[in-house]
């Protein structure tokens, strides 16, 4: 199991576009919504995992997290059939940065204009450092619950 650090930003500009070196188009459902683990089915262009994670640690900059590859189709029909509340549709850029990769996930559903930027870190050290950021971050929105997917799959 490893050891999620991150933290979370909002996009001001579209400027990481011209930046991002991959897109992938992200669907993803929560088979439940329990306060101490999310269990999650996620769609990532042709490749399917189900992945649960601790609830968040450190003010939500770390928390704990096991991912396995699933088959296409029974990603697909766990959505269908088992999700619970909306399915998070985005698309993710990968952006390279600094000799790290910014995330940076613009979604379609349920908030379509949200646009949201993460970056994973080695150690709660690392994370918490000063880092001069790309002008196109804005605020810092980690371990705020309305920013979180299984937040955005319950409440829209």
């Amino acid at each position: 199991m490893k050891r999620e650090i991150e933290r979370k930003y909002l996009v001001r500009s579209d400027d990481y576009r011209r930046m991002a070196v991959s897109q992938h188009r992200i669907r993803q459902g929560y088979l439940d919504f329990c306060p101490d683990l999310t269990v999650r089915v996620r769609i990532k262009d042709n490749q399917a995992f189900l992945t649960l994670k601790t609830a968040s640690r450190d003010g939500g900059l770390s928390r704990d997290e096991w991912e396995k590859e699933i088959s296409l189709a029974e990603a697909e029909a766990l959505l269908e059939r088992m999700a619970k509340g909306r399915v998070v549709e985005k698309i993710r850029y990968i952006v390279p940065w600094n000799g790290r990769l910014i995330e940076v996930d613009e979604f379609i559903s349920p908030r379509p204009g949200l646009v949201l930027a993460e970056i994973e870190w080695d150690s709660d050290e690392e994370a918490r450092g000063n880092h001069d950021l790309p002008s196109w971050m804005g605020e810092e929105v980690t371990g705020d619950r309305r920013y979180y997917n299984s937040f955005m799959a319950r409440y829209g």
